[in-house]
């Protein structure tokens, strides 16, 4: 219990700490005077004044906020105080300020995928066949178990996760493919078939497929910096698309919103993932970074998506929302919040009480 707990803590102070340092260091950046920088929210347990910002540690945590000066629109400022007000300040620089914190989740997301692919390079699947599937394609085109796929329609093969896309974008058409058996170098033309299977998300989905399985046998490839920060981009952008398909298909029903979690949830996995090792945990974060980013991103009010929305309209209009629509939507998104949140802590309750 005292590892999961330490665990979660720190996953939940490295997310909040970065995405409030985006906020903190674009404000900084445009000139916008910061009042607080907490960790945490509720009572403060620590703090310390440094200039004229107090940093804090404070007692929930599960976020955490910057309060800058003149965050508030129609707020009293002394005259000295205006060039140090976020309400003052351009459109962009504004905009600029609420999206650093996303920007910095993933851009944390990055960082951690480039260590790891600088300091372990990759794992690829080999290409071997393991097993050959009865009365398929590749059963009719004598394709062995040990053969290795070099290339796919003149597409060289490196992994064994390569080929489902490369057989399914051929929609069924005659494929060339050059394989290794003991050495030598064989050509075989093979045409895939429409087969059905379930997706990630436990759909049922058809795609086509020539009906062999791989060894996962695995071979260690080393990266270059420039390779490593290449890769460190692709996974990224493969976490976001993902995390933001997953909240489409939960939005439209296709995948059951009791796959939502929340903290106890977190927590559970944290503690998993820091017993399982340091690549694990870090790969972890990375995770919940990107997620963190997404989430901030939705056009809800309080959260840092709202906000861009509102600053998106006052471009179009060429005026500010109005102040009290404002509160009103605020107020909306507070409610819409707190229900998510209660809904997931009783996900997390249910899934833990059914274990």
């Amino acid at each position: 219990m005292g590892h999961t707990l330490m665990s979660f803590v720190i996953v939940i102070g490295i997310l909040v700490f970065i995405h409030e340092l985006g906020h903190f260091l674009a404000a900084r950046a445009c000139g916008v005077g910061v009042k607080v920088f907490s960790l945490g929210f509720g009572p403060k347990i620590l703090k310390k004044i440094v200039g004229s910002t107090e940093y804090c540690i404070s007692a929930i945590p599960l976020g955490g906020y910057v309060k800058m000066v003149g965050e508030e629109p129609g707020a009293v400022l002394a005259p000295e105080d205006k060039p140090l007000s976020f309400s003052h300040k351009s459109l962009p620089q504004k905009s600029l300020i609420v999206a650093a914190g996303p920007l910095c989740n993933f851009f944390l997301a990055i960082l951690i995928f480039y260590v790891l692919y600088q300091f372990s390079g990759l794992y690829l699947i080999s290409p071997k066949v393991g097993k050959v599937l009865e009365n398929t394609p590749a059963a009719s085109a004598e394709i062995q178990p040990g053969d290795v796929i070099r290339s796919v329609n003149g597409i060289e093969v490196k992994s064994f996760d390569e080929l489902p896309p490369l057989v399914n974008e051929s929609k069924g058409r005659e494929l060339k493919v050059i394989i290794d058996r003991g050495g030598e170098k064989l050509a075989i033309n093979i045409r895939p078939v429409l087969s059905q299977s379930k997706n990630i998300f436990g759909e049922t989905i058809e795609k086509y497929v020539i009906g062999i399985v791989g060894t996962r046998e695995s071979y260690h490839v080393a990266l270059n910096p420039v390779q490593a920060f290449s890769h460190s981009l692709k996974s990224t952008w493969e976490l976001i698309e993902l995390t933001i398909l997953s909240v489409v298909k939960m939005v439209s029903g296709s995948v059951s919103a009791k796959n939502l979690g929340g903290p106890i949830m977190i927590a559970q996995m944290a503690g998993e993932q820091a017993k399982a090792g340091i690549m694990d945990f870090a790969w972890f974060i990375a995770l919940l970074s990107v997620n963190l980013g997404i989430i901030n991103l939705f056009p809800i009010p309080v959260l840092d998506g709202g906000h861009l929305l509102f600053f998106a309209i006052e471009g179009i209009m060429r005026r500010p929302v109005n102040e009290k629509l404002r509160e009103k939507l605020a107020q909306a998104g507070v409610v819409v919040l707190m229900t998510l949140m209660i809904f997931v802590f009783y996900n997390d309750i249910v899934r833990m009480f059914s274990q």
